[in-house]
């Protein structure tokens, strides 16, 4: 069984086709710039990168050329496309109404436009994705596997805002989550690496990356995370401001006379650690001046390190107790100064940081002492991986 794997961005694809006999990858690769005509897709097979310059205005003809990569007599990875079993599809919002992976219909795709407003970049997308595999290859059998799901089972009491709750009614404001399918994937992969049932199992799980959240996985289900209403909640992010006094944002339209969209755009796009240091969104940069003296680049490291370190503490309290914390995203899996930092603030919950353990990058790795009575991983996500599992949970029945 073949399952391809699409993500699909505003002005991006991204895929992946997995043999899930072995759960080898065969082929990936990206499409950039979809909608230009200087659109390109580096294609990725047997170890090699194939960049080409290819026009794609839409992602109907993005997905074709895709396609044709996978069957190109040079290096072909499958003879037709019929080899080809079924589609999964990253989604990013689904609501309350998307509580685990789909079978995708005309229904879900209706909810999803439902809730395009709460993810203007990323739900649109999703459906052009859709349906221009209906048009590609059709009656071939899709599922979604949506950021939100994972996030469906947190209490009403940790999901539910401070505001007149006519608004959650109305306008369905409330706490939904996101990077369900890594903090979903990863917590499952610790309990398979410290073989214990995960129902039992007390987890952190720190998805840090461009975007980052905190989730408190309690008994494999998600019982409180960082984000809320948008990705745009929680700590503090490269570009995105994470949680604020909320009268922060009022009070700065008053001054720069901004619109809504215009703050909105400010607190995506130009907060976080970069807006803390004036450098550039890359926290690798902001480390490295930092670690040269950089006072602001100081500063903006301790707020995002001091921010990680509290909702873990916080998520203690969530599940009354953490048997571990895992570490993974593209600033987790590789950030090893920003680990230690982290768990140097959890020491009174009994994390110890074995540090020559910690030296590692996209490792999957034990990185705290024997002696630490809240054990520490790193776990490399897969995101790819686990909506081609669900697909295939889904398509076998």
């Amino acid at each position: 069984m073949k399952i391809l794997v699409l993500n699909c961005g505003s002005s991006s694809l991204k895929y992946q086709l997995i043999n899930m006999e072995n759960e080898e990858v065969l082929a990936s690769g990206k499409y950039e710039r979809i909608g230009e005509k200087e659109a390109f897709i580096t294609h990725k097979v047997n170890g090699k990168k194939i960049k080409i310059e290819k026009p794609a205005y839409n992602h109907t003809e993005a997905i074709e050329f895709a396609l044709e990569q996978l069957t190109n007599p040079e290096y072909k990875v499958i003879d037709s496309l019929d080899e080809i079993s079924s589609i999964g599809h990253r989604l990013v919002h689904g609501g309350e109404k998307i509580k685990e992976s789909v079978i995708i219909d005309d229904s879900v795709i209706d909810i999803l436009k439902e809730y395009s407003d709460l993810a203007p970049l990323h739900n649109p997308a999703c459906i052009l994705g859709i349906e221009a595999c209906k048009k590609v290859m059709p009656g071939k059998k899709m599922v979604g596997v949506c950021d939100t799901a994972f996030h469906q089972t947190m209490p009403k009491s940790r999901y539910i805002y401070p505001i007149p709750y006519k608004y959650y009614k109305k306008y369905g404001i409330r706490k939904y989550g996101f990077h369900g399918t890594s903090h979903l994937f990863v917590s499952r992969r610790l309990a398979e690496i410290v073989n214990e049932p995960i129902e039992k199992l007390k987890i952190v799980t720190c998805h840090l990356g461009q975007g980052s959240s905190i989730c408190a996985v309690q008994g494999g289900k998600s019982v409180d995370t960082s984000m809320g209403l948008t990705p745009l909640g929680g700590i503090p992010m490269v570009t995105r401001s994470g949680d604020l006094d909320p009268s922060i944002i009022t009070y700065i339209m008053k001054k720069e006379n901004l619109s809504a969209q215009e703050i909105e755009d400010k607190l995506n796009k130009e907060s976080g650690v970069s807006g803390i240091s004036g450098l550039a969104p890359d926290f690798r940069v902001i480390e490295q001046a930092a670690n040269d003296g950089d006072e602001r680049a100081q500063i903006a490291m301790d707020s995002f390190k001091y921010s990680v370190a509290s909702y873990i503490a916080k998520y203690a309290v969530a599940m009354n107790g953490v048997d571990y914390i895992v570490f993974t995203g593209g600033v987790g899996e590789n950030q090893i100064n920003i680990r230690k930092g982290i768990c140097k603030q959890l020491e009174f919950m009994g994390v110890e940081l074995d540090e020559e353990a910690n030296n590692i990058r996209s490792e999957e790795k034990l990185i705290s002492k024997p002696s630490s009575k809240v054990k520490v991983y790193v776990i490399p996500t897969n995101e790819e991986l686990m909506i081609a599992r669900e697909t295939k949970r889904l398509t076998e029945k």
